[in-house]
């Protein structure tokens, strides 16, 4: 299953930092815990057969957007924070004050992962679709293995799996969203 190594390629960390007043460390720190919590808010949503066909849906039209790396002004706040209340839905408050409970540095706030959240996702949600579209297009014996192993919901598990993710959003974030925004 892919990593995500090229995902992370794709955020402008030093831009981010630069424009919300921190350091790069911090940033790159709380963007590392943005990215699988939206992939786990993905996943929360994609239990369901009704959220997997809407994600599905969401992941085919964003997900050929982002293909290089951007700066904050590329990107599209108000998408994203459309993106971020479709997937936490009126939990994205308890969902941000949870990521920034659960990391050991105390410089990440909760404010602060509120102020990441709509900045990387069109970015994931882009990357994750592009991911998606290619397993789509993969060759019939592939899809088909794929498509046993879970659809959407076995690629949005294989990726927080890979991202170390797994405990964090299985836990904390799954906890929170049950079957997703709903």
């Amino acid at each position: 299953m892919t990593d995500l190594t090229g995902l992370l390629k794709l955020i402008p960390i030093g831009d981010i930092a630069s424009s919300l007043g921190v350091d790069e460390k911090l940033a790159e720190s709380a963007v590392k815990q943005v990215i699988p919590t939206l992939i786990g808010g993905m996943a929360a949503n994609a239990k369901d057969e009704t959220g997997a066909k809407s994600l599905e849906g969401a992941l085919s039209s964003h997900g050929t957007k982002v293909t290089r790396a951007l700066t904050v002004d590329d990107i599209d706040i108000t998408d994203g924070a459309k993106i971020v209340s479709n997937v936490f839905g009126a939990k994205q408050t308890a969902v941000a004050s949870a990521v920034a409970d659960n990391n050991a540095d105390s410089h990440v706030t909760s404010e602060l992962i509120s102020k990441l959240l709509p900045i990387v996702a069109p970015i994931v949600i882009s990357w994750v679709g592009s991911q998606f579209l290619s397993q789509k297009a993969a060759p019939a014996a592939v899809t088909s293995e794929k498509a046993s192993a879970g659809g959407i919901g076995g690629l949005l598990g294989g990726l927080l799996g890979n991202a170390g993710g797994q405990d964090l959003v299985g836990g904390l974030i799954g906890g929170l969203l049950g079957g997703g925004k709903r």
